[in-house]
């Protein structure tokens, strides 16, 4: 059983980094809010689950350990996958599904890209008696910015477009996410990363 995976980060892909672990280049897929938060050259230490299939091995990362414990709970619900788990994850931080999941707010679960009705109404059942109520905490990645360059729009603005969303899209979205931050007293040169992708992905749910 691997818990988590702690090294140098080598490389960082469109949904997956690779972390150095004693020689080894360990290929964790994670979602955009825990890529927003590592830098190539710098150590790094991530919760990780190893899901086992017949004809692949596969290194799930995640930001803390709340967030694998969501995961492994999410895919207890039949018909929920590690793509479909982490795909909800990358819209809503633990305690927003542990929120939608204890009041039946099946729309909030239905912003998750290949949930539909059904699917949201079986997971809110399913799950109800094991994720628990929030815990009044969001898992976040904190933002590292570059000299002299604010990090949002880049980091946000390339999770979007891996999450398949077009550049115009994400563009428009970057544009609301300022506008809803400013009016809330955001500060988005010191928010973090991952706050500011959910309040994009809300954006874009709320378009389509």
């Amino acid at each position: 059983m691997i818990s988590f995976v702690a090294g140098r980060v080598a490389a960082l892909g469109p949904d997956a980094a690779v972390v150095e672990v004693g020689g080894i280049g360990l290929s964790l897929t994670c979602t955009p809010n825990t890529l927003a938060g590592l830098r190539i050259g710098e150590r790094a230490q991530l919760p990780a689950t190893l899901i086992v299939r017949e004809d692949s091995l596969t290194l799930f990362g995640f930001a803390d350990e709340d967030e694998r414990i969501v995961f492994e709970q999410l895919m207890s619900v039949s018909g929920v996958g590690p793509r479909l788990a982490q795909a909800m994850l990358a819209v809503h931080d633990p305690d927003e599904l542990r929120r939608a999941v204890t009041t039946d707010d099946l729309n909030a679960l239905m912003k998750v890209p290949g949930i539909g009705r059904k699917g949201a109404q079986r997971i809110a059942l399913e799950l109800k008696d094991r994720l628990g109520p929030p815990r009044g905490g969001t898992a976040t990645i904190p933002a590292q910015s570059r000299p002299g360059e604010p990090p949002w729009r880049d980091q946000v603005h390339g999770a979007l477009l891996n999450l398949g969303w077009s550049t115009r899209e994400a563009e428009q979205a970057l544009d609301v996410v300022q506008v809803e931050a400013d009016a809330t007293g955001i500060d988005t040169a010191e928010a973090q990363a991952s706050q500011l992708l959910r309040m994009a992905l809300k954006t874009l749910g709320r378009a389509t």
